[in-house]
């Protein structure tokens, strides 16, 4: 029996429900002869969609890999890539951050960015269409799940079926009240499809913060931390509350998770933190008693540490431009 008595927690729910993108980018285009782009928007992850036709993805340090209809190519790590119509054609245009399409000199090809959708030359049913969705933040992207996706990770359309059809794909990009945020969902929604698709396909090496939820030490462990994190938790009484001694639980827990339980719930008050921050009704003070930090001075201290911006900075963004791009994590 689980000696926490709480319900066991997905583990792909639990690595992807902190996913989320804010202003999202998204690249339609029709190609046609030889062509090439180069992807140095330094995006944590980033998607390739092909809905029609072939193309080629070349990650930077990596073998080419060919994409056919309803294949899905999911980037990660922020390093660039190339996509092209053959490994041998050389890239003419760069694509940059927040989507900028400059030429391999710099100069601008498209004007400054602005929420939506690029889209390149309409071609006749025959042609190719691809689709790259790009994200603009990394806030939202935990460390584990970044570790634990190679470089270009390629979801064949036989194991998992993109969400978005050509269709739909039409009518979330038009130009009406609420598109940036319909297509920041549609960019969540087609990634964490993929992502399960990557993580349960034939043959998957699970990796060891997957198999952390059906442990018997650290499984009640995360279940307690999900269920109740205000609690003034403290290894000794997690321990106690799993049944584990203190060094048992800390060594499992780091070897599974691959962080000490304590700094993973640090960080998952955090992630907790910057999703309430976007209710614009809730004041420091609230969020920082809801999460479990001492008052509003602490997490705020903590929320900088962590992204690189002040509690009230990511709020500002957050409620404007969704333009926000938080520094790195500190060592």
């Amino acid at each position: 029996m689980d000696p926490s008595g709480l319900t066991s927690v997905d583990p792909l729910t639990d690595l992807l429900n902190g996913v989320r993108t804010s202003g999202a980018v998204f690249n339609q285009s029709s190609p046609s002869g030889s062509w090439a782009a180069r992807f140095e928007d330094g995006s944590p992850l980033a998607l390739a969609v092909l809905l029609r036709g072939s193309v080629w993805v070349m990650p930077q340090d990596g073998d080419p890999v060919r994409l056919g209809p309803g294949d899905v190519a999911v980037l990660s790590g922020g390093a660039p890539y190339v996509i092209a119509d053959d490994p041998a054609t050389e890239p003419d245009v760069v694509i940059r951050a927040g989507g900028r399409c400059t030429t391999l000199q710099g100069e601008e090809l498209i004007s400054a960015r602005t929420p939506g959708v690029r889209a390149g030359d309409t071609a006749g049913p025959d042609s190719t269409l691809l689709v790259n969705g790009l994200y603009t933040v990394d806030g939202g992207t935990p460390g584990r799940l970044l570790a634990a996706l190679p470089p270009l990770a390629v979801i064949e359309a036989d194991v998992g079926n993109c969400p978005v059809s050509p269709t739909a794909f039409e009518e979330i990009t038009r130009e009406e009240p609420g598109q940036q945020i319909l297509l920041d969902r549609a960019l969540d929604l087609m990634l964490i499809t993929a992502l399960r698709a990557w993580f349960t396909r034939p043959g998957a090496q699970v990796p060891t913060w997957y198999r952390a939820h059906s442990d018997p030490v650290v499984g009640p462990a995360l279940r307690l931390l999900h269920a109740d994190p205000a609690h003034p938790w403290t290894l000794p009484a997690l321990a106690a509350r799993t049944g584990a001694s203190r060094a048992n639980l800390a060594r499992r827990f780091a070897a599974l998770v691959g962080q000490p339980p304590m700094t993973y719930l640090r960080e998952r008050r955090l992630a907790l933190a910057a999703d309430l921050l976007r209710e614009p009704d809730a004041t420091l003070a609230v969020v920082a008693d809801r999460v479990g930090f001492a008052g509003a001075f602490a997490l705020s201290a903590a929320f900088k540490r962590e992204h690189g911006v002040s509690p009230s900075e990511y709020r500002t963004h957050e409620a404007g431009t969704g333009a926000w791009r938080p520094a790195r994590r500190r060592p």
